[in-house]
Order: structure tokens, then C-alpha cells, then sequence
């Protein structure tokens, strides 16, 4: 659907990445879910998703080559088309190059419910990076990215450093692309990257929620004294932290049980206070000044309004105080005024 034939969305708040000029509003979508994370999810279903996003006022999109085995850049893309290029954010990921496989049966090992018609080869190389992007471009249908990130290059970490990272900067010194920075589920080597190399942002998934907080150690400090930007993936930690009840994932595994308990616990918390648990949640790393975006990752339309309408909630100060004094959340962690960010 052309977007002069809908109506505009809500503005929401947008920052820059560093000093890039790329701009991202505070709300993204994570097109992992689109894709068949955990659970198949139809080409209607996704279409709508992207819609909503749209039409709730986000503007910048995550997606990557591991999310479906390309299925995510496709859908994405597909969407997207019809939007006008520069009014939005696109990233997506380099490190995984995908092979072709006619072994057959799904990609259920790597948590999507597609058919695995390739294979993930891991390709920190300068020539692997390029062929990464130039093959998601084509998926995506699109003739540029805005943001590139290293995906997870936990064991790679000297060919990220030395081959990966330099490629990345040849092509932003280039125009092809405007802004580079890693991704991972950890937030030490992101740490490295800020203090080592000339990112622009970082990408920290499920390390800085309202369950945990490891970036705040070395990573969000780093970032602030570098005048860098941190985007905020799993914030819901796996979707504990949307819905904690009896068999919730957290950091992509069955949740264990001193940890759902934990999370009930907040979310009573919370819920005494008016608010709901997953408003905390989105809220909760605006307390600090170098989180740019919190990805939300959303199967349905119906999921992308919510995660907008908890977005938007007012969360009052006696919320965290009330975390605080259960020892849910320490006394030296930063959190969020009442206005949105």
C-alpha cells in the first residue's frame, strides 16, 4: 500500500547515531519475529507487522541474513519498497553468509520455523563482509542500507578486528554506507569495539534490561564518554519480561526458575503501581543518555501496537523506587524520567 493512500503516524522521538547524521527513532522494529522466530508466521502476518510499524510512527527497521535465512530482508524489503527511502532507517548484518542446501527439513537448530534451504557459513573477511551486503541487498530489494553491523563475531573476534571492522570502514569512507557498528548478545567485545575502532553505534542484545544489567559495567560508559549510541535489543530478555509466566523463554532458552520468579515479581510491582511490566520494560534503558533506540520484535500487527501504546506510557518515578526497594533494581542504576524519550 502507497503510503499518500494512509494516514501519517504518530511522530516519535528520533536521535542520532553518534556523529553519523543517521537518525533513528526511539522505537525500531526488530524483523526477527517476522521471519519464523520460534514460530512459523505468514507472508500477510508480516506484511501487516511492518505496516503497523509504520503506522505507529517507527521509522527504523533491524534485520539480518541469520533472521529466516533471509526470509526477515525479504519480507522487510518487500515492505518497506513501498515507503520513501529516505524517510526511513534500514540496518541489517554482516558475518553469516548464506550457502545454498538441498538437504531439506527446517531451520528449527537455529530457532526459525522456515524450510532450511541454506546454510549460515560464519565469513569475517573483507570479502566476505562485501558479499554479505551485496547479497542482502538483493534480498531486500533495496539499493542501499543506512546502518551495517557485525553479527555476532564472539568467536571471530581477531578476523572481526582485523579484516571485518577495516572493510566496514572502507565502505562508509565510500557513501555505500552510512554508518557501522557490531551486534552481539555481549557486551565486552562491544565495549572493545567503542574504545578500538570508529564505530558509529553498537547493537547490545538482552545485556542491558530491566532484569540485567551487564552493559553498564564498561559498554554504556564508553559509549557516553565517546560520544557513540547503543541500541537496546531483547529488551523483553527473550519475552520473559513481556509475559512471565510458566515456560517463558529468556536469553532464547526456557526461562529458569529463580529468574521467572524475579520477573513475576517485578511485574506485581509494577502492576500495583498502574503500569504494566512490558511499559517498564521499553522505558527502562532510556535512563541512560547513550541508548539512541530500543528494538521491539513483533509477529503481528496487534504485537506493534501494544509494544507503541507501552512505549508511550507514562511510568512514574514510584515505579523504580518501588523496584528498588524489593532489591529488584540497584540503587545506582540509572532510570528514566516520565517523559517519553
Amino acid at each position: 500500500m502507497r503510503t499518500d493512500e494512509r494516514g501519517a503516524g504518530p511522530a516519535l522521538p528520533s536521535r542520532t547515531l553518534g556523529r553519523s547524521g543517521v537518525r533513528v527513532t526511539a522505537l525500531g522494529f526488530g524483523a526477527a519475529a517476522v521471519a519464523g522466530m520460534y514460530e512459523a508466521v505468514g507472508e500477510d502476518e508480516a506484511a501487516s507487522a511492518v505496516e503497523a510499524a509504520w503506522d505507529a510512527g517507527i521509522r527504523y527497521f533491524d534485520t539480518a541474513p541469520h533472521y529466516g535465512l533471509g526470509l526477515s530482508e525479504r519480507r522487510l524489503g518487500a515492505a518497506l519498497r513501498a515507503m520513501p527511502r529516505e524517510e526511513f532507517t534500514l540496518s541489517t548484518k554482516v558475518g553469516r553468509v548464506l550457502v545454498p542446501y538441498d538437504g531439506g527439513g527446517e531451520d528449527r537448530a537455529a530457532g526459525f520455523a522456515v524450510p532450511a534451504t541454506h546454510r549460515r557459513m560464519w565469513d569475517f573477511s573483507a570479502d566476505g563482509v562485501r558479499r554479505s551486503l551485496e547479497d542482502s541487498l538483493t534480498r531486500l530489494g533495496l539499493d542501499r542500507v543506512d546502518l551495517v553491523l557485525l553479527h555476532d563475531p564472539d568467536d571471530h573476534e581477531d578476523q572481526a578486528f582485523r579484516e571485518a571492522y577495516p572493510a566496514l570502514e572502507e565502505l562508509r569512507s565510500q557513501g555505500v554506507v552510512r554508518a557501522i557498528g557490531a551486534g552481539m548478545n555481549q557486551s565486552r567485545m562491544l565495549a572493545r569495539f567503542l574504545a578500538d575502532t570508529d564505530v558509529d553505534a553498537v547493537l547490545c542484545a538482552g545485556r542491558y534490561t530491566l532484569l540485567e544489567q551487564g552493559a553498564l559495567d564498561a559498554l554504556l560508559p564508553a559509549a557516553e564518554a565517546a560520544g557513540k549510541s547503543v541500541i537496546i535489543g531483547g529488551v523483553f530478555n527473550s519475552g520473559l519480561l513481556a509475559d512471565p509466566e510458566q515456560g517463558a523463554r529468556y536469553d532464547y532458552a526456557a526461562a529458569p526458575e529463580d529468574v521467572l520468579r524475579r520477573a513475576v515479581r517485578m511485574r506485581e510491582i509494577t502492576e500495583s503501581q498502574g503500569v504494566p511490566l512490558r511499559a517498564a520494560a521499553l522505558r527502562f534503558p532510556f535512563g541512560h543518555p547513550a541508548v539512541a533506540s530500543v528494538l521491539v520484535g513483533a509477529r503481528s500487527a496487534h504485537q506493534v501496537r501494544d509494544a507503541a501504546e507501552q512505549f508511550h506510557r507514562s511510568v512514574p518515578d514510584t515505579v523504580w523506587q518501588a523496584l528498588r526497594a524489593q532489591d529488584l533494581l540497584a540503587g545506582g542504576v540509572p532510570v528514566p524520567g516520565r517523559r517519553v524519550p
